[in-house]
């Protein structure tokens, strides 16, 4: 049973991280009601309720890192190749 059990955690482990990437591109769109990042490539990203929006702007350069949740792309970390915070 305990190698069932082992079985079934490793797979979902397997799943979880196949479903997991990055990106990068230039932010085409913010939709600020629905909490939505769309890049040039015409991809949506959806973003967490902290995110602060107003540090985001049409046609900034941005790397995404995201999970595929429900079928949605979910941002789980950003960053802005352009920022130095050295």
């Amino acid at each position: 049973m305990r190698t069932l059990i082992g079985a079934v955690a490793a797979t979902l482990l397997l799943t979880t991280a196949a479903l997991a990437g990055q990106t990068e591109g230039l932010i085409k769109k913010i939709d600020k009601d629905a909490l939505t990042l769309t890049l040039d490539d015409g991809k949506s990203y959806k973003l967490n309720a902290e995110t602060d929006l107003d540090s985001l702007k049409p046609g900034m350069d941005i790397v995404i890192a995201y999970d595929v949740t429900n079928g949605e792309n979910v941002i789980t970390d950003m960053q802005l190749p352009d920022s130095d915070t050295n």
